[in-house]
């Protein structure tokens, strides 16, 4: 049975606590971190005269041969048939491996270090790599979005609140805000990296090690800002993956709202939106159906990610210091709320990229949503009419309209004056979709001008980001 522990004990572990107590079935993953993790290590080791050369060097060459054999296929990390392990986790693996292949030499590779520290660093080192491949997933969503809102700064269609039609806007200042909350997801995955940006190894079980490790080498050797501060906390933090897959939660709870309103989009009441058929799928007993399943499924697995930010909240709640056995449950959660993250961004942006937006019937839907009320009530106000009045002049007015089956400027101005006096030629201009939005130009709001400063400034971001 190949363990890194077994002195104190006389008996061998049973079977079932072996099977229930291993992890090697899901931290395998975390070979290449266990490996680079390693080499930092034996450097440091080398270099600090707690190793001699050539044991630090044969150590080296080892690991190396080993990373190489794995990636090849040539050492698989679970017997291929039967698809389970005599190793316990990945560490006893990579070390069990080692010492096989260079004798002593490998058996002196752990001095100086718990495990403890070391699946703390490779959970750090893992958790790192995947927040900046999901921030450059983001990224490539955001240049999406924003290549839309240059092609649609002047399609016009309702704005909704309640889900009813409120004023009128461009699908531009629409997509804007969805390129706003993915903004801010980008920025809060960059400080999460920020702040788990400190190397662990050397923490050693809790109290740190009497050997004289240079634990700041070491965290330079692996790319980290600096060494962690205290060693309790060093093995038993595990704030760094709460917070990422909070802001996975968050990440994936806009991607929900966004695939929601698509969804919607796409329905037949509303055919403002046709999708692609490379990602949509039909029925197997409706021949006419056309279905948003990868905006129905980034829906659902939002749940997922939710319920792994839970577990692992769970998981920690009650746990005195230091380290303790419960926190081998953080590793399922965080892999699948990153592998789900992973999937879902590109997969969305693909989809997004191809949509068909239908222009005419989001301003028609506009028009005959009499989005425009407000702004005919504001032409009466200018005209000298109290605003109070002109919002009951307005009411009435649409009610009279939706009797009619007409939108405001589709009536004659005569009928117009009917409702007030106050109406001359200049009204349809004035009510027209264009005038109601592009007046529209304090920050943020959806006016042509102010549209055209705000996708300037969120394109010198991105690029900002990617040098």
């Amino acid at each position: 049975m190949a363990q890194l522990w077994g002195g104190r004990f006389t008996k061998q572990t049973d079977a079932a606590v072996k099977a229930f107590n291993d992890s090697i079935g899901f931290d395998r993953r975390l070979y290449r971190q266990d490996i680079t993790g390693s080499m930092a290590h034996a450097r440091m080791l080398g270099r600090q005269g707690i190793l001699t050369q050539e044991d630090c060097q044969a150590i080296l060459d080892g690991l190396e041969g080993i990373l190489k054999d794995i990636e090849s296929g040539a050492l698989p990390l679970m017997e291929q048939e039967s698809g389970i392990s005599e190793y316990e986790d990945i560490h006893s693996f990579v070390e069990a491996n080692l010492i096989d292949r260079i004798g002593d030499a490998g058996k002196r590779l752990h001095t100086g270090r718990s495990r403890n520290d070391q699946v703390a660093l490779d959970m750090r080192l893992y958790t790192r790599e995947a927040a900046d491949e999901i921030r450059s997933q983001v990224l490539g969503l955001l240049h999406v979005i924003l290549d839309l809102m240059e092609e649609h700064s002047q399609t016009w269609m309702p704005g909704f609140t309640h889900l009813q039609k409120a004023q009128p806007t461009t699908l531009a200042h629409h997509l804007g805000a969805y390129f706003e909350m993915l903004r801010r997801d980008y920025g809060r995955i960059t400080d999460c990296r920020n702040r788990m940006n400190e190397c662990p190894l050397g923490a050693g079980a809790l109290a740190g090690t009497t050997y004289p490790l240079d634990r700041a080498f070491v965290a330079s050797e692996l790319g980290f800002d600096c060494e962690t501060r205290n060693s309790m906390d060093s093995v038993s933090d595990r704030d760094y993956l709460l917070e990422f897959l909070s802001d996975l939660s968050i990440l994936m709870m806009h991607l929900s709202r966004f695939s929601e309103e698509l969804i919607i989009w796409n329905s037949n009441e509303y055919r403002f939106v046709e999708m692609d058929d490379a990602f949509s799928t039909g029925s197997s007993i409706m021949p006419q159906k056309k279905n948003p399943d990868i905006c129905e499924l980034v829906r659902g697995k939002v749940g997922r990610v939710y319920g792994d930010l839970m577990s692992l909240l769970t998981a920690m709640k009650g746990l005195p210091l230091a380290y303790n056995k419960d926190m081998q449950e953080d590793k399922e959660p965080a892999f699948d709320a990153i592998d789900t993250a992973q999937a879902c961004i590109p997969l969305f942006a693909e989809m997004l990229r191809t949509i068909t937006f239908r222009k005419e019937v989001m301003e028609k839907s506009a028009m005959r949503g009499f989005t425009n009320a407000t702004d005919a009530a504001d032409y009466l106000v200018g005209k000298g009419v109290p605003f109070r009045d002109a919002h009951g002049m307005i009411g009435r007015l649409v009610l009279h309209c939706l009797d009619a089956g007409k939108a405001i400027e589709e009536l004659p101005l005569e009928e117009l004056k009917e409702f007030s006096p106050q109406f001359e030629q200049d009204v349809y201009d004035a009510i027209s979709l264009r005038t109601c939005v592009n007046r529209r130009l304090t920050t943020g709001a959806p006016g042509e001008e102010a549209m055209k400063e705000e996708i300037a400034a969120s394109r010198a971001w991105l690029q900002a980001q990617e040098n």
